[in-house]
């Protein structure tokens, strides 16, 4: 009887590759169409997904970290009854938050995802403190002929980084360092009061139960698309609310730090407040300050592996249901390899190269298609946003290669796993009954 010789030909990948390159059947050649087009949205889903959800992060990440910095240091007492307690940045420790830089600490041992008891590595975190800055903030009014309206007044100085608020501005200027009247609005209140660049206003706070009320020069607007920061913040020199509360020089309401990378804001807090910061002062990660904001953002993780595990099962019960199609359209051809002496887990191995091919293929059309779909958002931003409830006007791309890499190999591989099961279906074929099978 004649014997297929499979010692020095991989016999199983050459069918699949012949099955994958015939012409076939007209109703085979749709069914594989349809495979690889449902494959291929699958993963296009998937891709734009990781990419819009992934850059909507960073670019709210940018916009908080960018108004407020990543972590906040205060007087202790302030976190408990909000009232403006003093604390100096003339003391040692304000030197030397300025030189922290890469620090070494103990990270739990973990093994596939979980913490393995009293199991620690020394690990180094990817950077220290990029800048610091002082800032003081104060309740007022701000007014205009007709309106007025509440603001909290964000006193600066001249240590205060303009870089990172200069996408935010959208009219005019930042604040000059060496001029006290000087202020920088929101584009809400801006348009609220109806005030302009180049123009004068009045700012008016409380002192001792008395309205104090000071005229400021009106040098830029801002916009971060924060809603509940712009409607409610102002800028300008900090030495305008330090006389009215009767500070010196080196006191201010708390100070902004920024670090090299946000992954290491845990540990750098810990590390400043343990070991830099004298007793009565705090250190606070602005996730901790504004938890709301950053829940929410969490949910979009959710939203993304929702959406993963949907466009996966879509895919594997199309591949499944394909694949049984072709087993049985393939009755016939599985029952001469049979015959000729192929095991049932070479003639397994045939249908799974040729599945393989498939969702190749349609991976291929996939990437196309979600990253070419993922450059055109970011080059000419067609898909808006109501910037008031998203705090983007436009969807943002983020694309990460070795995330794309990982999604192609996870889904290849997950989809494929998932085909050997229908498979088995070819033990229960005997090859007298496929060759007398039409």
């Amino acid at each position: 009887m004649l014997k297929l010789r499979t010692e020095s030909l991989n016999f199983e990948s050459f069918i699949a590759g012949r099955l994958a390159l015939s012409r076939g059947k007209s109703f085979t050649k749709t069914i594989v169409g349809i495979a690889i087009a449902a494959i291929a949205i699958s993963l296009a889903v998937m891709l734009l997904a990781n990419a819009m959800i992934t850059g909507f992060k960073k670019e709210i990440h940018s916009k908080i970290f960018g108004f407020w910095g990543h972590i906040h240091i205060s007087d202790t007492n302030y976190n408990r009854d909000f009232e403006l307690r003093p604390i100096s940045i003339a003391d040692k420790y304000y030197q030397e938050l300025k030189k922290v830089k890469s620090i070494d600490y103990q990270k739990p041992v973990k093994f596939l995802g979980f913490e393995l008891p009293e199991k620690y590595r020394t690990v180094k975190t990817k950077g220290g403190v990029e800048h610091i800055q002082p800032f003081i903030i104060m309740p007022g009014l701000i007014e205009s002929s007709s309106e007025f309206q509440a603001i909290l007044f964000k006193g600066i100085n001249e240590e205060f980084d303009w870089k990172k608020m200069q996408r935010f501005i959208v009219m005019g200027r930042g604040l000059n360092p060496g001029t006290e009247d000087e202020i920088v609005v929101s584009k809400i209140i801006a348009d609220k009061l109806g005030l302009e660049v180049d123009k004068d206003v009045i700012v008016s706070f409380v002192k001792n139960k008395n309205k104090i009320r000071r005229k400021l020069h009106i040098v830029g607007v801002f916009n971060t698309g924060l809603e509940e920061y712009d409607k409610r913040f102002v800028m300008g020199n900090m030495n305008k609310v330090r006389e009215l509360l009767g500070w010196n020089e080196s006191q201010v309401a708390g100070i902004e730090v920024f670090l090299d990378d946000i992954d290491d804001s845990e540990v750098i807090t810990e590390y400043i407040y343990n070991y830099i910061l004298p007793n009565n002062l705090y250190a606070e990660r602005i996730q901790q300050k504004f938890p709301s904001i950053f829940e929410w953002l969490k949910l979009q993780d959710i939203n993304e592996k929702v959406i993963l595990q949907l466009m996966a099962i879509v895919a594997i019960i199309n591949m499944v249901t394909v694949l049984l199609i072709l087993i049985l359209e393939r009755t016939n051809m599985i029952g001469v390899v049979k015959a000729l002496g192929a095991k049932n887990w070479q003639v397994q191995k045939i249908f799974l190269y040729y599945a393989a091919i498939i969702i190749f293929s349609g991976q291929l059309l996939g990437n196309v298609l979600g990253l070419g779909l993922a450059w055109l958002q970011k080059t000419y931003k067609f898909l808006k946003l109501d910037e008031q409830n998203y705090y983007l006007d436009t969807a943002p791309i983020y694309i990460s290669w070795p995330t794309v890499l990982w999604i192609n190999l996870g889904a290849f591989l997950v989809v494929l796993t998932f085909l050997v099961l229908p498979t088995f279906t070819i033990n229960k074929i005997r090859p007298i009954q496929a060759l007398r099978f039409k």
